[in-house]
């Protein structure tokens, strides 16, 4: 594409004696320029994309577009705001590519990756290839591949769907996080259905306030537009046992499918009965009463399913092509995952890294468990700390057995992380074992037959970070291993 026409997109912008030059990429990292490309100077929050504009030409770069002004020998295209006209170049550059799959966009605290592979499977099983963005991975059809973020800058993303809309994909589920949506990363994005999990507290680090955290996930149920699409409708996908619930449903123009379990909504599960092996409970639709029989455990998983369904009805799948997908999902990779190595007890992973997802990991627990409840819990360094004392407080009391450990300390020290958490619980019952392979080496090793063990914060991730270091760290894999020792 000629830089004359991707510029014709772009809105305002000053430039002068701009070549209509072929352009080949478009890059925001110096390092991937090649002779052709098109740099975007971006400020992060470690370092500033303009510092790097002159190692962009150096490199081949035919033109930069900065937020202020730079003595380059290449036209310098300057904007108010480099990350908003990135989201508009991707889009243009990559000719549209969410306009070319149908969208599904996925915002809240928790149970957002649950909930992505459920409507994925959704259609996938319908017969449609689909693409999926999210915390885990990015995946294209059957193929994976490693990702940076939950939800990656709009450069990325626009070029993934790209990728996308080349492998013959039709349907495409995404997690969208709060940082994206506050970062503009979504903008050009076609979403045609939205869902909203929860909201409860989490990146209060980032947000500052509830407040802010709640404004920001909204955007994505602002942003499906005013317009009504009669051809294409748009759908969000509400949450109405959620507070928030009447904020986005006035936020959005789009039609809203609710669901929920205590109060009344579109779409319902009612009789719900749990076990170890999975859950059983009445679906009530607009299509009918319907009866469900999983095997994910858990009426947080209950919510994530019934977002499904209402995802799945608004891309015209019939409810019981719906219940036949639900009802084949074998679980998510870290979330509340079991390990078994032949040990008479019971061994779960849980990513639960919010005081709401430990909650209802262990209110899961305790509705199944017999005996004694170990729960293994930390902290991230450098995130919000006001959660610290709640997590704690949440272990000690659906906890038997509560062992506070390290999670991703990163730049802080661990011992002052526990601190935090401590001060939730003067006076309960709780250990420290701030190494945490030895605390769930001590967990495996104490656990007798009909306990559980529960291993919370990491859940998929295969690393852990300390200080400036990587270290590979999985919970499932060491949980196994001391499983086999003890």
């Amino acid at each position: 594409m000629n830089l004359h026409t991707l510029l014709h997109y772009l809105q305002p912008y000053m430039a002068i004696n701009v070549d209509n030059q072929k352009v080949i990429s478009i890059e925001n990292d110096s390092r991937h320029v090649k002779t052709g490309s098109l740099f975007i100077c971006i400020k992060g929050f470690t370092v500033d994309g303009h510092d790097f504009a002159e190692k962009a030409v150096e490199k081949g770069a035919i033109a930069v577009i900065s937020e202020k002004k730079l003595t380059l020998p290449v036209p310098v295209i300057l904007v108010k705001d480099t990350k908003r006209a990135m989201a508009v170049i991707a889009d243009a550059f990559f000719q549209q590519p969410s306009q070319k799959l149908h969208l599904v966009g996925i915002t809240g605290t928790n149970g957002k990756t649950t909930t992505s592979h459920i409507i994925e499977k959704i259609l996938s099983d319908s017969g449609k290839k689909t693409g999926l963005i999210g915390t885990m991975y990015m995946k294209i059809g059957e193929n994976k591949y490693d990702v940076k973020n939950t939800t990656p800058d709009s450069l990325t993303l626009q070029h993934y769907f790209k990728q996308m809309v080349d492998a013959g994909v039709e349907s495409t589920v995404m997690e969208v996080s709060s940082h994206a949506l506050d970062e503009g990363r979504i903008h050009g994005c076609d979403f045609d259905v939205t869902v909203f999990t929860n909201l409860t507290q989490d990146h209060l680090d980032y947000h500052k306030t509830m407040e802010d955290y709640k404004h920001a996930k909204g955007l994505l149920f602002a942003q499906l537009g005013s317009a009504f699409c009669h051809k294409n409708p748009k759908y969000a996908i509400l949450n109405n046992d959620d507070p928030t619930v009447r904020t986005y449903t006035k936020a959005t123009a789009a039609h809203v499918l609710t669901y929920g379990i205590t109060k009344k909504a579109d779409i319902m599960a009612a009789n719900i009965r749990m076990a170890a092996s999975g859950t059983v409970f009445d679906l009530m639709t607009p299509f009918g009463k319907h009866t469900v029989s999983m095997k994910l455990i858990g009426k947080f998983n209950v919510y994530n399913v019934l977002a499904g369904v209402g995802a799945g009805m608004a891309s015209g799948i019939p409810i019981y092509k719906i219940i036949q997908s639900i009802e084949k999902v074998e679980g998510v990779s870290g979330r509340f995952e079991t390990v078994h190595a032949g040990q008479n007890f019971t061994v779960i992973v849980d990513y639960a890294h919010t005081p709401d997802s430990l909650e209802n990991a262990l209110k899961t627990i305790k509705q199944f468990s017999k005996k004694r409840i170990f729960v293994i819990v930390g902290c991230g360094g450098d995130r919000d700390r006001s959660k610290r004392p709640l997590m704690a407080e949440i272990a000690c009391k659906y906890g038997t057995h509560p062992i506070f450990t390290s999670d991703n300390p990163r730049s802080e020290n661990p011992q002052s992380i526990i601190k935090d958490m401590e001060a939730g619980v003067v006076g309960k019952q709780f250990i420290t074992i701030i190494d945490r392979k030895e605390a769930i080496h001590y967990a495996v090793k104490t656990a007798k037959e009909g306990d559980v063990v529960l291993i919370a914060g990491k859940g998929h991730e295969t690393y852990q970070l300390i200080g400036n270091q990587i270290i590979n760290f999985d919970d499932r894999l060491v949980a196994r291993e001391a499983i086999e020792e003890h």
